[in-house]
C-alpha cells in the first residue's frame, strides 16, 4: 500500500503518541528543532533541511545546476530523476547520520525545497531558486520534483516543501516589513496555481510561509491565504512552517503585534504547525497568559508528527532503512548531474563559430572572473560536492594536448582590481595579451552567490543580495568591451541566476552562452557543448529584457508590463527562446477537437523533424491566447511542452495534452470562469512572439479552437 493511502493510519498513530505526552512536551516538537521524548522513544528532530539542487549543506553530495537551470531543460523527467536521486542520498546520509545520534540541522528528511515563486522581477537575487517566471512551468516541474522525491512506497521517502506563499519574489533588503499589493486576478492568475498544483495535485508535504505580508497580513498567519485558501479550497493535510525567523518579523518589521506572545498565538490561530526561529519556545508562557489553548498545540504537534510516521521515524518496516551509504554521491547519480549541466545551457547567439574545431583552433583564450570560480558553479543552497570541475578546467581536460590553452583573470568579480595593492584593471593587460594571441576567446563573466542571493547570505557585498541593475558590474563590462575589441572571435559564457542586460555582447560577441550555476561537472559540460560532443538544447525560463527601462518598480507587484505574459515592448531574447547547432522543423498540426465545450480540454498532434547533420535534443513549445476575452489576459500563455531527442535526419509525431485550466480565464475579482470564444494555439519551438521568429529564423504554426 503507498503511503497517500494511509493517511488516516499516520494521522491516528500520531495522534496517540501526541496523546501520551504532556502538554510541555507537545509544545516542544513544534519548534523547529525539535526536542526527543525518551519516554515515548521518539528522537529529537530537525526539521531545518535543504535540497534545491542536490542535499544541501549536509555534507558530500551530488550537486546539480541550480534550479533556474534546470528550468531551461523544459524536461519534467529530468526533474524528477534529481528529486529520485536527492530522496535517496537524503535517505543513505541519514541512515548513517541516525546511527551515532546526529541530529544535527541539515540532516533530516524534511526538505524546504522547491522554491515555486514566481520570477517576476529578474532583479530578485533569489530567483536563481525558482523554475522561472511561467505559472504553467512552474507547476509542472515543481509537481514532477514533488511526486520524485516524496515517492510512492508504503513511507514517504522525503518530504518535500512548497515556498514562500504565496506572493513573494523580493525585494530582499525590506522583506521583514513589506506588503506586497496584490489583485486577486495576479493572485489567481500568476503567483497561486503553482502552490494549487503542489498541493491538489502533487501532494506536497509542507508549505512554508513567506517573511512579507500580502494584502496587509503577514503570510505566515494569513487568513485569506492560509484558511480561506490553503486550508479550506484546497483541503491542505500537511504541516505549515514558517520560514526563519519570519514569526519575529510581526513584531520586529511588520508591528502587526506587540510581542513574542501575540505573535505565535497569531501564527498558531491561523494555522502555522512549525516556527523555524524563536517564536514557539514562548508558547507555553502564551499559553499561560491565556492566549493560546492547549488544543491548538496539540493539534500542531500531531499535524508535524503525522509527517514524521509518514516518513516511517518510528516504524520497524520502512523500506528505505536499508539504502546504504554508498548511494551517496555515486558514479550514477554524477553522471546525471553532468548530464543536466549540458540539458541546461542555453546558446543565445551564434553567428558560426560553435561548435569549434580542432582544425581551425590551436589555442584557446579563457578569461574571465568566473572562469575558474567553484562559486560560479554552485548558486546558493548549494551542498558540498566531491569535485569541482570549473570552466577553466573543463576545457583544459576536454583540449589536453590538441590545442594550447590560456589563462587570465582578467578582473574581479566586481571590484576595479583583483589585488587591493595594485592599480585599477590590474588584470587588463593581461587578458588582453591572452585574446591577441588566441584564436578564440571563451570569456566567462556573469555573477555569483556572493553578489546574487538571499538578504543575509554570509559574504553577500550587497548585503541584500538584489541586482541593483541588469548590466554587469562595471569591471566585467570593462573587461567585456576591451577583449571584444582585439577582434579575436568571443564566445561569452555566462554564470548567474537571472537576466542580463547583453544588448551590447549581443552586437560585439561571436557567439553567447547562458549556463547558469551549472553545477559541480559545469566545466566539463561546457568543453563538450564548445567542441560539439553536446548540443545545446535549453531554452530560457526568464525574459532577458532589453534594459532597466522596461521593467516597472521593483516593489509594484503587478504583472502589468511584467514576464513574457504581459510586456509590452520588445525582449531582446524572449522566454523559450534557444538555439542549437542543427535546424528542426514543425509540420501536421492537429488537434483533437475544434471545438470544446466548458472544462473540456484538447490534444496537441505535430511532427517535429531533425533537418539538420547533428543528434540533438528539442523542446516543443505549445502557447495559448484568448481572443476574445471580456477582460485583461496575457499576451500567450504556455500549455504545454514536450522534451524530444532526434537523431540527424529524424522525426517524431508528438502527442501534447492542454489541460482545461488552459482555456479558463480569471477576471478581476479573481474567479475563474470559462466564457464562450475562440482561442489559439500556438506550435513550435518558441513563443509565437516576433522577435522570436526573428531570432529562430521561423514561425510557430497556429491552430485554433471554438469553446461553445
Amino acid at each position: 500500500m503507498k503511503y497517500q493511502d494511509r493517511q488516516q493510519e499516520f494521522i491516528q498513530q500520531a495522534e496517540n503518541l501526541v496523546s501520551q505526552m504532556t502538554l510541555e512536551e507537545a509544545a516542544t516538537q513544534i519548534f523547529f528543532d525539535s526536542a526527543p521524548i525518551e519516554h515515548l522513544h521518539i528522537p529529537g528532530y530537525n526539521w531545518w533541511n535543504e535540497a534545491l539542487h542536490g542535499v544541501a549543506r549536509a555534507g558530500t553530495a551530488t550537486m546539480f545546476p541550480q534550479a533556474i537551470g534546470l528550468a531551461a531543460m523544459f524536461d519534467k523527467e529530468e526533474i524528477g530523476n534529481m528529486a529520485g536521486i536527492i530522496a535517496e542520498e537524503g535517505r543513505a546520509k541519514y541512515n548513517e547520520q541516525s546511527k551515532s545520534g546526529d541530529t544535527d540541522i541539515y540532516k533530516g528528511l524534511s526538505f524546504w525545497a522547491p522554491n515555486i515563486n514566481i520570477f517576476r522581477d529578474p532583479r530578485w537575487g533569489r530567483g536563481q531558486e525558482t523554475y522561472g517566471e511561467d505559472p504553467y512551468l512552474t507547476a509542472q516541474l515543481g509537481a514532477a520534483y514533488v511526486k520524485a522525491l516524496q515517492g510512492d512506497g508504503p513511507y514517504m521517502k522525503a518530504a518535500a516543501c512548497a515556498k514562500h506563499f504565496a506572493v513573494h519574489s523580493g525585494p530582499e533588503a525590506v522583506r521583514h516589513s513589506f506588503d506586497a499589493k496584490v489583485s486577486q486576478q495576479d493572485l489567481w492568475d500568476t503567483y497561486l496555481p503553482a502552490f494549487e498544483k503542489l498541493v491538489c495535485d502533487a501532494g506536497v508535504e509542507a508549505v512554508m510561509g513567506a517573511y512579507n505580508r500580502t494584502n496587509g497580513e503577514p503570510c505566515c498567519a494569513q487568513t485569506a491565504l492560509m484558511q480561506d485558501i490553503l486550508y479550506g479550497k484546497w483541503h491542505f493535510s500537511g504541516h505549515f512552517v514558517s520560514d526563519a525567523w519570519a514569526l519575529r518579523d510581526f513584531y520586529n518589521g511588520h508591528h502587526v503585534t506587540k510581542d513574542v506572545w501575540e505573535t505565535a498565538a497569531l501564527a498558531l490561530h491561523k494555522g502555522c504547525d512549525l516556527n523555524c526561529g524563536d517564536t514557539y519556545p514562548h508558547i507555553m508562557e502564551a499559553y499561560e497568559k491565556g492566549l493560546v489553548t492547549e488544543e491548538e498545540i496539540r493539534t500542531a504537534a500531531v499535524h508535524v508528527l503525522t509527517t514524521r510516521c509518514k516518513l516511517g521515524m518510528f516504524a520497524k518496516d520502512c523500506p528505505y532503512d536499508e539504502i546504504p551509504y554508498e548511494a551517496n554521491d555515486s558514479k550514477e547519480h554524477n553522471e546525471a548531474s553532468l548530464r543536466m549541466s549540458r540539458k541546461s545551457a542555453v546558446l543565445l547567439k551564434n553567428s558560426g563559430v560553435l561548435p569549434l574545431s580542432f582544425d581551425k583552433v590551436k589555442t584557446i583564450g579563457v578569461i574571465g572572473p568566473n572562469a575558474d570560480s567553484i562559486e560560479a558553479l554552485r548558486g546558493n543552497y548549494y551542498g558540498t560536492a566531491s569535485c569541482f570541475e570549473t570552466n577553466l578546467h573543463g576545457i583544459r581536460d576536454f583540449v589536453g594536448d590538441k590545442a594550447r590553452v590560456l589563462y587570465s583573470e582578467g578582473c574581479h568579480l566586481f571590484k576595479d582590481r583583483t589585488s587591493n595593492l595594485a592599480r585599477p584593471d590590474d588584470r587588463m593587460s593581461e587578458a588582453l595579451t591572452v585574446a591577441h594571441h588566441s584564436d578564440v576567446v571563451v570569456l566567462c563573466l556573469g555573477l555569483d552567490a556572493t553578489i546574487e542571493g538571499e538578504e543575509g547570505d554570509t559574504g553577500n557585498a550587497f548585503a541584500s543580495g538584489d541586482k541593483k541593475t541588469l548590466k554587469l558590474p562595471e569591471s566585467q563590462e570593462k573587461l567585456l568591451h576591451a577583449v571584444c575589441e582585439t577582434g579575436t572571435p568571443v564566445i561569452l559564457v555566462l554564470n548567474c541566476g537571472s537576466a542580463l542586460d547583453l544588448r551590447w555582447a549581443d552586437e560585439h560577441c561571436t557567439a553567447i552562452l547562458q549556463v547558469w550555476y551549472s553545477g559541480s561537472h559545469g566545466g566539463q559540460a561546457l568543453a563538450e557543448l564548445l567542441f560539439g560532443e553536446s548540443v545545446p538544447c535549453g531554452k530560457l525560463p526568464v525574459t532577458f529584457y532589453a534594459s532597466d527601462d522596461q521593467l516597472p518598480e521593483f516593489e509594484d507587484y503587478s504583472m502589468e508590463n511584467r514576464t513574457y505574459r504581459y510586456l509590452r515592448g520588445t525582449p531582446l531574447y524572449p522566454f523559450g527562446y534557444g538555439l542549437s547547432y542543427t535546424k528542426f522543423s514543425y509540420s501536421g498540426l492537429k488537434l483533437s477537437a475544434d471545438s470544446i465545450t466548458a472544462g473540456k480540454g484538447v490534444e496537441v498532434q505535430v511532427t517535429v523533424a531533425n533537418t539538420g547533420s547533428c543528434a540533438a535534443d528539442e523542446v516543443t513549445e505549445v502557447y495559448v491566447k484568448d481572443m476574445e476575452a471580456s477582460t485583461r489576459v496575457p499576451n500567450c500563455s504556455l500549455c504545454g511542452f514536450a522534451h524530444t531527442h532526434l537523431e540527424a535526419g529524424e522525426s517524431k509525431t508528438l502527442h501534447i495534452s492542454v489541460q482545461p485550466e488552459a482555456f479558463r480565464l480569471v477576471k478581476e475579482d479573481g474567479s475563474r470562469v470559462y466564457e464562450p470564444g475562440v482561442f489559439t494555439l500556438y506550435v513550435g519551438g518558441s513563443q509565437p512572439d516576433q522577435r522570436s521568429e526573428k531570432l529562430n529564423g521561423a514561425a510557430v504554426l497556429s491552430a485554433e479552437v471554438a469553446m461553445q
